[in-house]
């Protein structure tokens, strides 16, 4: 039998190149969204598109959201291109209006006309927020059964999650919504 020790030094093992992929699979993520307009977060001057129903794929409208909730769940698409972004999961948000006097200054300042928009991602554990507690007036995660006030912030007022859903800045132009500014913060579970 032959010996590869000079050689064997040169060619990496099966498991050093699995290593290497995985270790390089983040950083090829990254780049692959940044370079996707499906994959890029929310961006000024976005609209929103409705993610389920009857009105699936079309532009959602203040008039059409009831007032006082629910939430109607969205993807946000580009206006020029049409491209909805739904590249990303961390992209699911939640749209609902209010009076804008039943909202906290704060909540009030990054709505649009009553309108607020919150990553539909859970803070805890990364399910959608896919439900209305219409008892409590509040989002709700159907997985673990955290709540969420829309009305001040999205703070958490019951359940599981360690902290309120980013909310995404709204303005609103002829009854339609759009992206404004950015998240106030970290969308999605924490990270471990």
């Amino acid at each position: 039998m032959r010996s590869c020790r000079a050689t064997c030094l040169l060619i990496p093992g099966r498991r050093a190149i699995l290593g290497a992929g995985l270790a390089l699979a983040p950083w090829l993520r990254n780049a692959v969204a940044a370079t996707d307009p499906a994959a890029l977060p929310p961006q000024p001057g976005d609209r929103f598109a409705y993610l389920t129903g009857e009105k699936q794929g079309q532009i959602i409208r203040a008039g059409d959201l009831p007032l006082g909730g629910p939430q109607v769940q969205a993807m946000p698409i580009e206006p020029k291109s049409g491209v909805v972004r739904d590249g990303s999961r961390l992209n699911l948000l939640v749209l609902a209006r209010f009076d804008p006097a039943a909202l906290d200054a704060d909540t009030r300042a990054r709505a649009g006309g009553g309108v607020v928009a919150y990553s539909g991602v859970c803070t805890h554990q990364g399910c959608p927020v896919n439900m209305w507690a219409s008892d409590k007036g509040a989002l709700y995660c159907s997985c673990h059964g955290s709540m969420y006030d829309p009305k001040d912030g999205a703070e958490v007022i019951g359940g599981p999650a360690p902290r309120p859903l980013p909310s995404l800045a709204l303005a609103i132009d002829d009854d339609i919504p759009f992206v404004a500014g950015g998240f106030s913060g970290r969308v999605g579970p924490e990270q471990h």
